[in-house]
């Protein structure tokens, strides 16, 4: 008879073992013992029944002794470390819902870890040999499973193994009681807890108790019905004494999948218990694979292979993807000019109004202008000299030569040494004493009573830069 799981179980397997363990690095920064443990003891059993199901697949031949010995200790191991692990997390986070300090000290950490280990590494370590007291033969080999523990079906066998998984999960959802009765009455006091340790979020700590209430779900009436059907299915030998139990010890049974899958108990309890592991390990990986540590992590990690590929991060610091342009598409026009030359230009910004005082070089007059060119007070217009676009050259103020001041000549643009600017008509004072200049002749100077000054026709262009003048030769 051929597994239906194949190869469906192994390969939900080995991911269930990847993934899982790849959270660990970041919880080893945040002591989260109970956590890491939980990750352990998953990526451990699911690696030892992947190995077990690709082995035995469509066969029940004893490859490898050794190789069995050790893997039906580590299914013993698992089966309690697992829930172990559970009630670590759970303690943990009722120690956090009910703190009486704020903050934790690093003894009170160590003692914490200290507890965790003796709870969910101690005791799967100590079912080991106190399964072997019980062991009625080596192990088993079921077809298209592996290798099994075989417990004899005796009276010492329920306090030593079968009920130490059912003890920890009734433990376990005590804590888990216990939880969010603390929280609901002291939420205060539990922010401020959150607030001050930078290794617990509140989002990791509801992940948390999320993850401890489905582990403690699911596998609860698993294992009751396992032990229901150790109950029920075979009857409960007596204790008669070591030799009589160890009898023929090294005996190893053969099960083909025709005569084990014949019994519908025994397929459920066999099937329940090796998928148990796999959906631990999804379910542990979807609360804390996508959170925002993990994506964190998941960029350093990209970025760290990126760059021994010849990838650079962005300029901005901000850990994104590189794009892949392909060869027959055109590039995307850049959001932003990087080079220097780009740099280097100037920007224009809107302005706002301000009010500036302009002093008239040939008088005391003066007038409130705004930054768009307008009188602020009577209306009139108001003339300004446009600055240099380079800028490498600083602003100067405008040079009149000793010809124009001497003939009198007031013309809209200073004499420079370029012809690129335009000149305006000039007006002389050669004439009687009471002529009246117009305003246009007077720079910077708008006249009050006069009418307003025509723009001349031709502006300097914005990209020509404008010289600078010289000084008079004396």
């Amino acid at each position: 008879m051929s597994d239906p799981n194949y190869p469906l179980y192994p390969v939900f397997a080995f991911i269930g073992f990847v993934l899982v363990l790849i959270p660990l690095p970041w919880h080893l920064q945040a002591w989260n013992s109970g956590t890491c443990l939980f990750m352990i003891w998953t990526a451990l059993g699911c690696l030892n029944l992947f190995i077990n199901t690709i082995v035995w697949h469509n066969n029940a031949i004893d490859w490898s002794p050794v190789w069995c010995d050790i893997s039906s200790r580590i299914i013993i191991a698992v089966s309690v470390g697992i829930p172990a692990s559970s009630l670590c997390i759970n303690r943990r986070l009722y120690n956090i819902a009910t703190c009486q300090t704020v903050s934790m000290t690093k003894a009170m950490k160590r003692r914490a870890v200290m507890i965790d280990l003796a709870i969910a590494l101690g005791l799967p370590i100590l079912q080991l040999p106190l399964q072997y007291i019980v062991q009625g033969h080596r192990y088993d080999i079921l077809e298209d499973i592996g290798c099994y523990p075989f417990t004899y079906n005796t009276v010492p066998a329920y306090p030593l193994i079968f009920l130490w998984p059912n003890v920890m999960n009734v433990i376990s959802g005590t804590y888990s009681i216990l939880t969010i009765r603390a929280f609901m009455k002291r939420r205060a006091q539990f922010n401020q807890f959150l607030s001050s340790n930078t290794a617990l979020t509140a989002n990791r700590y509801f992940r948390l108790m999320a993850l401890a209430t489905i582990e403690l779900a699911f596998n609860t009436p698993i294992s009751s019905y396992g032990l229901y059907l150790n109950v029920t299915q075979s009857p409960i030998a007596p204790w008669i004494s070591w030799d009589n139990t160890h009898f023929d010890f090294g005996t190893i049974d053969v099960w083909p999948a025709v005569l084990w899958r014949s019994s519908r108990q025994t397929v459920i309890a066999v099937e329940l218990s090796r998928w148990a592991q796999v959906f631990c390990a999804f379910i542990f990986f979807a609360f804390f694979g996508f959170a925002a540590e993990a994506r964190k992590n998941y960029r350093l990690a990209f970025w760290a292979v990126a760059k021994r590929c010849g990838f650079t991060p962005p300029p901005n610091g901000a850990l994104s993807f590189p794009s892949i342009r392909l060869p027959w598409t055109k590039p995307k026009p850049a959001a932003f000019a990087t080079s220097s030359a780009a740099k280097s230009l100037p920007i224009s910004l809107p302005l706002a109004p301000v009010k500036q005082r302009l002093d008239s070089v040939f008088g005391d007059s003066r007038t409130d202008c705004d930054t768009d060119g307008h009188s602020m007070e009577k209306g009139r217009g108001c003339e300004y000299i446009l600055p240099s676009p380079s800028s490498s050259a600083a602003f100067s103020p405008p040079y009149y030569g000793a010809h124009d001041i001497e003939a009198g000549a007031y013309v809209a643009y200073p004499s420079s040494p370029s012809s690129s600017y335009p000149e305006t008509e000039t007006e002389t004072d050669t004439a009687t004493e009471g002529q009246h200049t117009p305003s246009s002749a007077r720079p910077m100077n708008p006249d009050v009573d006069g009418p307003p000054r025509p723009r001349p026709t031709t502006w300097p262009s914005l990209h020509t830069p404008r010289p600078h003048a010289h000084a008079p030769a004396s």
